[in-house]
């Protein structure tokens, strides 16, 4: 059950919360613009079309950005509702009632895990569900520019590629799929002038391209001749090809870094990819694992530092706060960024095995 006190504490962290979030999210996205207007503006489009891009663009991107500020943004709401105590003497009349510095840091520690199962929330269900829009460039935000694709590699194991790619049109154009054998040659191709998505529906469970001119060429080997195995060919004129590569999947795996925007359901499945980057995919599970544990142990590192029953001292402890935590996020950042030689997740987790025994000992030092 709920105190008045942990209602009037929550109920400050609710409102520092959001103010946080909306500076800062707000702060990310106009730099970002200020950057990158150019792009938005090099196609030379109506003002409206402009503002329009804008939106669609940056609209998705806040999950992302969110992603990479959450603890930050906790972090800053607890200091300042703390701060706000302090201030005006509240933590004073708090502690004189007989309440610890523990049960007043209680809600606040509550209130950091329920801003970490947003944050959960955000990088395993929001972010992938619109990673194909994370995938696009400032100048495409419409998706009609037109790109190759390259040996995408589909459920079947086969390589898709294609001299052109219409995100907006869903189709592909002059499309070529080669299937291969254990050893790697090549026993089948598949080659289309056009082909176009056509997605699940209709009792199906997935999705298939409709091809247009498609032609199937099988290589058949046969031991009866006399000089060794001979290699036929059967030719076949398919309608139609079965692939869990649809056009948002073609249009992510297009991007930079799309990798970090998929699940950890979707990263255990392309473990399992021979022609995907172990090291990547290995460095960035465990930096979607670790992320939450980080945005926690900034939070213990910082509270000791500020939580404190004197009022006079609330900028030199906010300073020790920013000096402390600020090299702690620093640290994550060069160990997430570090690109990895082998699959190895030591980089990921040194900044929790580092500060967290800090966190620890400072929260055991604190004088309630």
């Amino acid at each position: 059950m709920l105190s008045v006190l942990d209602r009037y504490i929550l109920r400050s962290l609710m409102i520092n919360y959001l103010i946080t979030l909306t500076v800062m999210i707000c702060l990310y996205v106009v730099l970002d613009m200020f950057v990158n207007m150019d792009e938005f503006t090099e196609q030379g489009h109506p003002l409206s079309t402009v503002i329009g891009n804008i939106v669609d663009y940056y609209t998705p991107n806040v999950f992302l950005f969110f992603a990479q500020l959450s603890g930050v943004i906790t972090l800053f709401s607890c200091m300042a509702t703390i701060a706000r105590l302090r201030k005006q003497n509240e933590l004073t009349a708090i502690l004189s009632s007989g309440v610890s510095l523990y049960r007043v840091a209680a809600p606040i520690v509550v209130f950091g895990l329920a801003t970490t199962t947003l944050l959960i929330l955000d990088t395993e269900c929001l972010i992938p569900a619109v990673a194909h829009k994370l995938a696009r460039d400032h100048d495409d935000v419409d998706g009609k520019k037109a790109y190759e694709v390259l040996f995408l590699r589909d459920k079947h194991g086969a390589l898709v590629s294609a001299a052109r790619f219409h995100p907006t049109d869903l189709d592909l154009r002059r499309l070529l799929i080669l299937t291969r054998d254990e050893s790697g040659s090549v026993i089948e191709t598949l080659e289309a002038d056009r082909a176009t998505w056509d997605p699940p529906g209709g009792g199906r469970p997935s999705g298939r391209w409709l091809l247009e001119r498609g032609k199937r060429t099988t290589r058949v080997f046969s031991d009866d001749a006399t000089l060794g195995p001979r290699e036929d060919k059967h030719i076949t004129y398919p309608r139609f090809y079965e692939s869990d590569l649809d056009p948002r999947t073609i249009q992510l795996r297009q991007a930079e870094g799309w990798i970090r925007f998929v699940s950890l359901g979707q990263l255990n499945e392309l473990m399992g990819d021979e022609s995907a980057d172990l090291a990547t995919i290995v460095q960035t599970k465990h930096t979607r694992i670790a992320n939450p544990i980080v945005g926690i142990v900034l939070l213990l590192l910082g509270l000791p530092l500020f939580l404190d029953r004197s009022p006079a001292n609330v900028l030199s402890d906010a300073g020790k706060c920013m000096l402390a935590c600020g090299l702690c996020y620093v640290v994550t950042f060069v160990g997430q960024n570090i690109r990895p030689e082998s699959a190895s997740a030591l980089p990921t987790w040194t900044p929790i095995f580092i500060f967290a025994p800090i966190a620890i000992a400072l929260i055991d030092r604190i004088r309630t």
